[in-house]
């Protein structure tokens, strides 16, 4: 079946997975818990002051929920109140993926793997319509017009979004993984609940022809991809979290099979590590893409279909 990716398809991927793959450029049962909700208010009566953040409790874990943007504007001045505070008490920071430099510097190899054709070049894949749209993309960010020709579609899609975002001012080294990162050092432990390869595997599986427009919408889209971002990055920063999964989540009404890959498939995997993680005392400060804590079907609501409520603070 040929995916038609929705407008704003690529600024809705890029925010749903790890900016890590844009690297190259700058690569017993037992019962379930019961949550804590006695120092909680409700999310219509407090004040939001900043990007969303939730937490689900028992009598000894605490772990908080906060959703990010991975690649941001410089000049977006987010960490701060009670993020700060939550980030503070937690023992632990858990990302989508581990981007310690040791994995990172392991990713040439995923690369190879995954995202560099066997043979050919990308534009020997395209036809005459198809390579003049996507040519007049590289034309646009001053790129050489064999820039990307060693990569597969679905990863030269994502460089070449990504170079458009960085020359519009949005940057991996200023998404909200790398400032919490940044934060915490060496103080705290760190976890992921994914690897690179596995975030590559969700686009790499697709057919090639949905590969192939995944790119190509991506290339007709290079001059407003700025503006979509930005206008996600506006809903996040205010905590409109409902406003933000309009933008991002509805992308992808009519493609099931990628809202699943991208979305719900990972959103239930996280609960599950949420549920298990509730066995264990501490305190987690969990980061994933702020897509997968709003809309139907979000981290919280499949946590609710396991017993677990999660509480908005801020």
């Amino acid at each position: 079946m040929l995916l038609k990716f929705p407008k704003s398809f690529a600024a809705s991927a890029l925010a749903l997975v790890s900016s890590a793959l844009a690297a190259p450029l700058a690569a017993q049962e037992q019962l379930l818990p019961t949550p804590v909700a006695t120092e909680m208010v409700a999310a219509e009566e407090m004040q939001l002051d900043g990007p969303a953040l939730w937490k689900v409790a028992d009598e000894d874990t605490t772990i908080y929920l906060f959703g990010t943007v991975h690649s941001l504007p410089a000049d977006v001045d987010w960490y701060s109140g009670t993020v700060a505070d939550a980030l503070d008490r937690s023992s632990e920071l858990v990302t989508e993926i581990d981007s310690t430099p040791e994995s990172l510097a392991a990713m040439q190899q995923i690369i190879v793997s995954k995202a560099l054709l066997s043979e050919g070049t990308l534009r020997d894949l395209m036809d005459e319509e198809q390579r003049a749209t996507y040519e007049a993309a590289l034309a646009k960010l001053s790129l050489p017009l064999n820039s990307f020709d060693s990569m597969e579609p679905w990863f030269a899609a994502l460089m070449l979004s990504n170079t458009a975002l960085m020359q519009q001012g949005f940057s991996p080294e200023a998404g909200a993984e790398t400032v919490l990162e940044a934060t915490v050092g060496d103080t705290k432990v760190r976890g992921a609940l994914e690897t690179i390869e596995f975030q590559m595997s969700i686009f790499d599986e697709l057919p090639l022809d949905a590969q192939m427009r995944f790119l190509l919408e991506g290339a007709e889209e290079i001059d407003t991809l700025a503006d979509e971002l930005q206008k996600m990055v506006d809903e996040w920063a205010v905590g409109d979290a409902e406003g933000l999964a309009a933008l991002l989540n509805d992308a992808f009404e009519n493609d099931p099979l990628l809202a699943d890959r991208l979305l719900y498939s990972r959103n239930a995997n996280w609960a599950v590590w949420i549920d298990d993680r509730l066995d264990a005392p501490g305190t987690v400060f969990m980061a994933v893409g702020a897509g997968h804590l709003a809309g139907k079907n979000s981290v919280q609501d499949l946590l609710a279909q396991r017993g677990i409520t999660t509480f908005r603070v801020q």
